[in-house]
C-alpha cells in the first residue's frame, strides 16, 4: 500500500504524515509531497516535489498510489484550475481513492469561501476517481490568543456558534479516514461549539486578563481588517465568513470528527490552556 500525502510542508500535512507513523503505517509506505524538498526532507518518509501549478509534477507524485490525501491549496482564488490538476493526475495515475479536506457543508453553504471546494467535490464526482470528502470545520488555531489578549476579539459573527477543534485533531482524523476500508463519503467534521463571546469568556477566564468580543457589521469589519493591512479581497472573504457563521454556516452537528478520532474532540478549555502554556 502507498498513500500519498500532499501538502506535506503545511501544518496539516505534516500533522497527518505524523499521524500515520503512530498509527503504525511503515514510513516506506507514506509519500510526502509539496512543493518545498527543503521542509519535505525533515519528514522521516519518502518524499517528492509536486506543485498543484505543475500537473506532470502531480502525475508522477501520484503513480503508482492507494490512496491520496488531497490536502486542498491555500490560494484562494486559484485553487479551482490548481485543483483540476489534481483530480486529472489522480484520474491519470489510477488513484484507487482521494481524501479531499472540504469545507462544512460544501454542497449547501453559502459562503464565499466554499464556493471552491464545492467546485473541487463535484469534480472528483465527475472524475469517476473514488473519493472521501473531509469537510473541515474552524481551525481553533483561527483565532489568536495572544492578540485577543491584547486587543480583544473582534468580528461579525453575531451569536452564530462556530464547531472547531484544534489542526491536529482534523490531521488525526484524516488519518484515520485514509486507513478505513470502507469509509462514508462525506464526513463533517467539527469539534466543541461555542460564539465568539463566549471564546472571549474562556480565554478571560483561563487568562485571569478580560478579554471582550465586539460585534462588528460585516462593512465594518472588512473596513478594520483593511486598516489592519489585510487586502480588500481578502478582507471581504474573511469577514463573509463571520457573516455565514452568524447564520449557522460554521456550526456542524453530529459525532463524525470523534467517530473518527475514536475520542471526544478536544474541548475548548482543553486547548486554550494549552495555548497559554
Amino acid at each position: 500500500m502507498t498513500i500519498v500525502v500532499t501538502g506535506a510542508t503545511g501544518h496539516l500535512g505534516r500533522a497527518v504524515v505524523e499521524s500515520l507513523l503512530d498509527r503504525g503505517v511503515p514510513a516506506d509506505q507514506i509519500l510526502a509531497t509539496g512543493r518545498d524538498l527543503n521542509k519535505l526532507a525533515r519528514l522521516d518518509v519518502p518524499s517528492r516535489r509536486a506543485s498543484y501549478d505543475d500537473p506532470e509534477s502531480v502525475r508522477a507524485a501520484f503513480t503508482g498510489a492507494d490512496k491520496v490525501l488531497f490536502v486542498s491549496g491555500s490560494e484562494v482564488g486559484r485553487r479551482v484550475p490548481q485543483h483540476r490538476n489534481v483530480v486529472e493526475a489522480a484520474k491519470a495515475a489510477g488513484v484507487g481513492r482521494v481524501v479531499y479536506t472540504s469545507a462544512p457543508k460544501a454542497d449547501t453553504s453559502d459562503m464565499r469561501l466554499v464556493a471552491e471546494h464545492r467546485a473541487t467535490e463535484k469534480m472528483l464526482l465527475d472524475s469517476g476517481v473514488p473519493a472521501v470528502f473531509l469537510r473541515n470545520g474552524w481551525y481553533l488555531e483561527n483565532y489568536d490568543v495572544a492578540d485577543a489578549l491584547e486587543h480583544g476579539i473582534f468580528g461579525a459573527a453575531g451569536e452564530g456558534r462556530i464547531s472547531a477543534a484544534p489542526r491536529v485533531d482534523y490531521a488525526e482524523a484524516a488519518a484515520a479516514a485514509l486507513l478505513l476500508d470502507d469509509p462514508k463519503q462525506v464526513y463533517e467534521l467539527g469539534g466543541e461549539s461555542f460564539t465568539l463571546a463566549e471564546l472571549a469568556a474562556e480565554i478571560s477566564r483561563q487568562s485571569g486578563r478580560e478579554v471582550t468580543y465586539t460585534d462588528l457589521s460585516e462593512e465594518k469589519y472588512i473596513e478594520m481588517l483593511v486598516g489592519a493591512g489585510i487586502p480588500v479581497e481578502g478582507a471581504k472573504v474573511y469577514a463573509d465568513s463571520h457573516r455565514a457563521a452568524s447564520n449557522g454556516a460554521l456550526e456542524i452537528e453530529g459525532d463524525d470528527l470523534a467517530t473518527l478520532l475514536g475520542r471526544p474532540a478536544t474541548p475548548l478549555s482543553t486547548a486554550i490552556k494549552n495555548t497559554l502554556a
